[in-house]
């Protein structure tokens, strides 16, 4: 049977390719508002960050989410994406 191919998406802060289960999107919704979409499947412009520190830093360093949704990245919104790379690491 042929294997299935697995969906790739790359990391805004360390442009890394890595299955898109693995990362986290971030959405910039119809009103302006960013929200992590758990799902993958919200709609609006989305990016996609690894789940880790590292790479939250350095995308907040560089405003690398900012420029991949055209538009500008909240305080909170980061302290959301922090949130939700902790939730993940605490569920592994």
């Amino acid at each position: 049977m042929k294997q299935r191919k697995m969906p790739e998406r790359m990391c805004v802060a360390c442009r890394e390719r890595k299955q898109k289960r693995e990362m986290i999107r971030v959405v910039r919704n119809m009103d302006g508002t960013l929200s992590v979409d758990d799902t993958g499947k919200a709609p609006g412009r989305g990016a996609y960050i690894c789940p880790t520190l590292d790479c939250l830093e350095r995308a907040k360093k560089t405003n690398a989410i900012g420029r991949a949704i055209e538009c500008s990245v909240t305080e909170e919104a980061y302290e959301g994406l922090k949130r939700a790379i902790l939730r993940r690491e605490i569920t592994r």
